[in-house]
């Protein structure tokens, strides 16, 4: 029985996702999460799932939903990044039943001042739910890292028990994650404090269980957005095991990894950490600088191929005549850029053993 069987393609909410997650788990891969900035983006992504017969992530970050909108727009209030991110939900849901594959919609880190942000995409899902019977977006996550850990529960909780009603997800993190991401820095963070503690992730097990099933914890495990160079990062995967066996000890639970847990920062990962976090419960991995560079390779190889093509609107080596329209139409040197993000994709699902599931 593949994942099509209990879960349609596009994009799915409510109890689909718990499905989707749930199929991850019990079936030892996990999904990977692209940041989405453009339709052109999001596209190439989903070509990789249907190439890779994989399901996906979609997310949006908070600056990469204002992008979405448009840089020009003013954003004090958080407007931008609301309006960009409902403009994207509506246009991913509008086109990914196409590409054949279960697709969660998700919002990104969330920090504590970028709440009216969160608080504008969820007012977004209760209409939609109003009208349509599910929420815009089938998830969305808060990270409260930098708050203290009953603040970032209790916060959480309050969300969790409004975004339950609808069947909204939750990721939430705990521990912090290194490096620097859209304003976010913590790159000058000690590196004691990446590594998250069993007791944590049992506190917010406990509490939010008693809402819902429908949530998963960032836990933090040396984890740091960006590429680095070898060594400079220590992921220490194995300590997931330690968070599952204290939960499951707690609930005396049947299953091997009862937490649905998350990875950030997957970005130049070792394949050996990738699949040390599967085998302990992960089931969503962000990648997103891999592919923001896959994306640009494609673009910036035909430029320098076809750089005297593209000095002039007419006028090339085969003639001062020649037209060079075919050459600059943004249709014909974004796709390159496409192909090349799909291929890096492509590699992920392969990466997190996501290929082949539907």
């Amino acid at each position: 029985m593949g994942l099509l069987d209990i879960a349609p393609a596009g994009v799915v909410s409510g109890k689909d996702v718990y499905k989707v997650f749930d199929y991850a788990r019990e079936h030892k891969f996990a999904i990977p999460a692209f940041n989405i900035t453009t339709s052109s983006v999001a596209n190439s992504a989903l070509e990789a799932a249907r190439d890779a017969k994989s399901p996906l992530i979609l997310q949006l970050s908070q600056g990469g939903a204002a992008f979405f909108a448009g840089k020009s727009l003013p954003n004090d209030n958080q407007q931008a990044s609301i309006a960009g991110a409902v403009a994207a939900a509506h246009y991913i849901r509008s086109i990914a039943k196409q590409y054949g594959v279960p697709v969660i919609l998700h919002s990104d880190h969330c920090a504590k001042k970028l709440l009216p942000w969160f608080d504008g995409m969820l007012a977004a899902d209760e209409e939609y739910f109003k009208q349509t019977g599910e929420p815009l977006f089938s998830s969305h996550m808060l990270d409260l890292s930098e708050e203290p850990k009953e603040e970032n529960i209790e916060i959480c909780r309050k969300y969790l028990e409004r975004m339950a009603k609808i069947g909204v997800w939750l990721e939430m993190e705990i521990g912090i994650t290194g490096g620097e991401e859209d304003g976010v820095n913590n790159e000058h963070v000690h590196n004691s404090a990446l590594y998250t503690q069993p007791e944590d992730i049992w506190d917010i097990y406990k509490s939010f269980s008693e809402i819902t099933p429908n949530f998963s914890i960032a836990a933090g495990f040396g984890n740091v957005h960006g590429v680095y160079k070898p060594g400079n990062v220590s992921l220490r995967p194995e300590l997931l095991r330690e968070h599952q066996d204290y939960v499951r000890k707690q609930v005396n639970s049947d299953k091997e990894n009862p937490v649905f847990l998350v990875f950030h920062g997957g970005s130049g990962s070792e394949k050996s950490e990738i699949s040390e976090a599967v085998k302990n419960g992960v089931v969503k991995m962000n990648v997103d600088t891999d592919t923001q560079y896959a994306y640009l390779e494609g673009i910036r190889d035909f430029v320098l191929n076809k750089k005297d093509y593209l000095m002039s609107q007419v006028g090339n080596p085969e003639g001062k005549d020649k037209p060079n329209k075919k050459f600059y139409d943004p249709r014909v040197w974004l796709r390159e850029g496409e192909k090349t993000m799909v291929k890096r994709c492509v590699v992920a699902f392969n990466d997190l053993n996501s290929s082949n599931k539907l």
